[in-house]
Protein backbone atom coordinates (compact mmCIF):
# COMPACT_ATOMS: atom_id res chain seq x y z
CA UNK A 1 0.00 0.00 0.00
CA UNK A 2 1.35 3.70 -0.86
CA UNK A 3 2.47 6.25 1.96
CA UNK A 4 0.19 8.29 0.49
CA UNK A 5 -2.76 6.64 2.04
CA UNK A 6 -0.69 5.75 5.76
CA UNK A 7 0.06 10.12 5.74
CA UNK A 8 -3.15 10.88 5.02
CA UNK A 9 -4.83 8.93 7.32
CA UNK A 10 -2.70 10.17 10.00
CA UNK A 11 -3.64 13.98 9.23
CA UNK A 12 -7.08 12.78 9.38
CA UNK A 13 -6.62 11.10 12.53
CA UNK A 14 -4.49 14.44 13.79
CA UNK A 15 -7.13 16.71 12.77
CA UNK A 16 -9.80 15.54 14.06
CA UNK A 17 -8.43 13.56 17.34
CA UNK A 18 -5.94 15.45 18.13
CA UNK A 19 -1.84 14.84 18.14
CA UNK A 20 -2.22 13.44 21.45
CA UNK A 21 -4.52 10.88 20.00
CA UNK A 22 -2.20 9.95 17.11
CA UNK A 23 0.68 9.92 18.47
CA UNK A 24 -1.07 7.27 20.99
CA UNK A 25 -1.54 4.81 17.93
CA UNK A 26 1.67 5.11 16.90
CA UNK A 27 3.13 4.45 20.08
CA UNK A 28 0.68 1.34 20.28
CA UNK A 29 1.92 0.26 17.24
CA UNK A 30 5.97 1.05 17.70
CA UNK A 31 5.09 3.09 14.20
CA UNK A 32 7.68 5.96 13.68
CA UNK A 33 4.63 7.32 11.58
CA UNK A 34 6.84 8.39 8.28
CA UNK A 35 6.07 7.77 5.88
CA UNK A 36 7.03 8.34 1.78
CA UNK A 37 4.34 9.57 -0.28
CA UNK A 38 5.62 6.62 -2.95
CA UNK A 39 7.11 4.43 -0.43
CA UNK A 40 4.98 0.90 -0.16
CA UNK A 41 4.17 -0.63 3.27
CA UNK A 42 2.33 -3.53 4.35
CA UNK A 43 -1.32 -2.78 4.70
CA UNK A 44 -1.58 -4.67 7.60
CA UNK A 45 0.49 -1.66 9.89
CA UNK A 46 -2.53 0.72 8.37
CA UNK A 47 -5.06 -1.61 10.24
CA UNK A 48 -3.47 -1.55 13.65
CA UNK A 49 -3.43 1.86 13.33
CA UNK A 50 -7.39 1.80 12.61
CA UNK A 51 -7.95 -0.98 15.70
CA UNK A 52 -5.69 0.84 18.03
CA UNK A 53 -8.01 4.24 16.84
CA UNK A 54 -11.34 2.41 17.26
CA UNK A 55 -10.62 1.24 21.22
CA UNK A 56 -9.66 4.57 21.87
CA UNK A 57 -12.70 6.65 20.27
CA UNK A 58 -14.98 4.05 20.52
CA UNK A 59 -15.87 4.67 17.25
CA UNK A 60 -16.14 1.00 14.96
CA UNK A 61 -13.58 -0.13 12.50
CA UNK A 62 -16.02 0.13 9.69
CA UNK A 63 -17.09 3.81 10.79
CA UNK A 64 -13.32 5.07 10.76
CA UNK A 65 -12.46 3.59 7.33
CA UNK A 66 -15.81 5.07 5.62
CA UNK A 67 -14.75 8.57 7.44
CA UNK A 68 -11.42 8.14 5.76
CA UNK A 69 -12.73 6.97 2.58
CA UNK A 70 -14.91 10.21 2.40
CA UNK A 71 -12.37 12.35 3.78
CA UNK A 72 -9.69 11.52 1.00
CA UNK A 73 -12.29 11.95 -2.06
CA UNK A 74 -11.33 15.98 -2.50
CA UNK A 75 -7.88 14.79 -2.22
CA UNK A 76 -8.09 12.14 -5.23
CA UNK A 77 -10.09 14.29 -7.48
CA UNK A 78 -7.80 17.26 -7.27
CA UNK A 79 -4.48 15.15 -7.93
CA UNK A 80 -6.37 14.25 -10.94
CA UNK A 81 -7.89 17.28 -12.90
CA UNK A 82 -8.92 15.58 -15.71
CA UNK A 83 -11.63 13.63 -13.92
CA UNK A 84 -13.01 17.20 -13.25
CA UNK A 85 -13.53 17.71 -16.71
CA UNK A 86 -14.70 14.22 -17.81
CA UNK A 87 -17.16 13.71 -15.03
CA UNK A 88 -20.05 15.47 -14.19
CA UNK A 89 -22.14 12.77 -11.76
CA UNK A 90 -20.74 10.42 -9.01
CA UNK A 91 -21.52 7.24 -11.55
CA UNK A 92 -19.53 9.22 -14.08
CA UNK A 93 -17.00 9.36 -12.49
CA UNK A 94 -16.96 5.83 -10.79
CA UNK A 95 -17.03 4.36 -14.46
CA UNK A 96 -13.70 6.04 -14.88
CA UNK A 97 -12.46 4.55 -11.75
CA UNK A 98 -10.89 1.40 -13.28
CA UNK A 99 -10.23 2.62 -16.43
CA UNK A 100 -8.33 5.65 -15.48
CA UNK A 101 -7.29 6.00 -12.05
CA UNK A 102 -6.04 2.41 -10.96
CA UNK A 103 -4.25 2.59 -14.74
CA UNK A 104 -2.79 5.85 -13.98
CA UNK A 105 -1.55 4.37 -10.50
CA UNK A 106 -0.01 1.46 -11.81
CA UNK A 107 1.77 3.80 -14.61
CA UNK A 108 3.21 5.55 -11.88
CA UNK A 109 3.55 2.76 -9.28
CA UNK A 110 4.69 0.05 -10.90
CA UNK A 111 4.38 -2.57 -7.68
CA UNK A 112 1.03 -1.04 -6.91
CA UNK A 113 -1.74 -3.61 -6.66
CA UNK A 114 -5.23 -1.06 -6.29
CA UNK A 115 -8.60 -2.44 -5.98
CA UNK A 116 -10.60 -4.07 -8.73
CA UNK A 117 -13.85 -2.60 -9.80
CA UNK A 118 -16.18 -4.52 -11.28
CA UNK A 119 -18.71 -2.77 -13.05
CA UNK A 120 -22.06 -5.30 -13.15
CA UNK A 121 -25.12 -2.88 -14.55
CA UNK A 122 -25.38 1.06 -14.78
CA UNK A 123 -28.18 3.08 -16.13
CA UNK A 124 -29.22 6.64 -14.98
CA UNK A 125 -30.54 5.77 -11.57
CA UNK A 126 -28.61 2.83 -10.54
CA UNK A 127 -25.24 0.95 -10.33
CA UNK A 128 -24.39 -2.18 -9.39
CA UNK A 129 -20.80 -2.78 -9.23
CA UNK A 130 -17.92 -5.34 -6.89
CA UNK A 131 -14.94 -4.02 -4.75
CA UNK A 132 -12.36 -6.69 -5.32
CA UNK A 133 -8.89 -6.34 -3.21
CA UNK A 134 -7.77 -8.76 -0.85
CA UNK A 135 -7.04 -5.82 1.64
CA UNK A 136 -10.38 -5.83 2.86
CA UNK A 137 -11.15 -2.29 2.47
CA UNK A 138 -14.84 -1.66 1.16
CA UNK A 139 -15.72 0.98 3.87
CA UNK A 140 -13.05 2.67 2.74
CA UNK A 141 -14.75 2.28 -0.73
CA UNK A 142 -17.91 3.26 0.37
CA UNK A 143 -16.71 6.33 1.98
CA UNK A 144 -14.95 6.91 -1.31
CA UNK A 145 -17.93 7.03 -2.84
CA UNK A 146 -20.05 9.04 -0.14
CA UNK A 147 -17.41 11.67 -0.67
CA UNK A 148 -17.71 11.45 -4.25
CA UNK A 149 -21.79 11.71 -3.75
CA UNK A 150 -21.92 14.89 -2.13
CA UNK A 151 -18.65 16.32 -4.45
CA UNK A 152 -21.25 15.80 -7.22
CA UNK A 153 -24.08 17.26 -4.90
CA UNK A 154 -26.12 14.21 -5.27
CA UNK A 155 -28.19 12.01 -3.01
CA UNK A 156 -27.25 8.44 -3.30
CA UNK A 157 -28.76 5.59 -1.13
CA UNK A 158 -25.36 3.00 -0.85
CA UNK A 159 -25.92 -0.71 0.20
CA UNK A 160 -23.03 -2.95 0.56
CA UNK A 161 -23.33 -6.92 0.52
CA UNK A 162 -20.16 -9.36 0.95
CA UNK A 163 -19.87 -11.64 -1.92
CA UNK A 164 -17.17 -13.54 -0.02
CA UNK A 165 -17.06 -13.79 3.39
CA UNK A 166 -13.73 -12.58 4.32
CA UNK A 167 -14.63 -9.26 2.42
CA UNK A 168 -12.50 -9.57 -0.53
CA UNK A 169 -15.08 -9.04 -2.96
CA UNK A 170 -18.35 -6.65 -1.86
CA UNK A 171 -21.22 -6.28 -4.08
CA UNK A 172 -22.10 -2.39 -3.97
CA UNK A 173 -25.62 -1.03 -5.26
CA UNK A 174 -25.97 2.33 -5.64
CA UNK A 175 -29.35 4.04 -6.24
CA UNK A 176 -30.07 7.72 -6.57
CA UNK A 177 -32.89 9.19 -4.34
Amino acid sequence: MKGIIFSEFLELVESTFGLEVCQKILDENADEGVYTSAGTYDHKDLVKLIISLSKITGISIEELQAVYGKSVFTNLLDSMPELKINSSSTFQFITQVEEYIHLEVKKLYGDAKPPKFDLISSSEYDMVLDYISARCFSHVCFGLIEGCAEYYNEKIDIQMKPIQADGSQVRFTLTKV
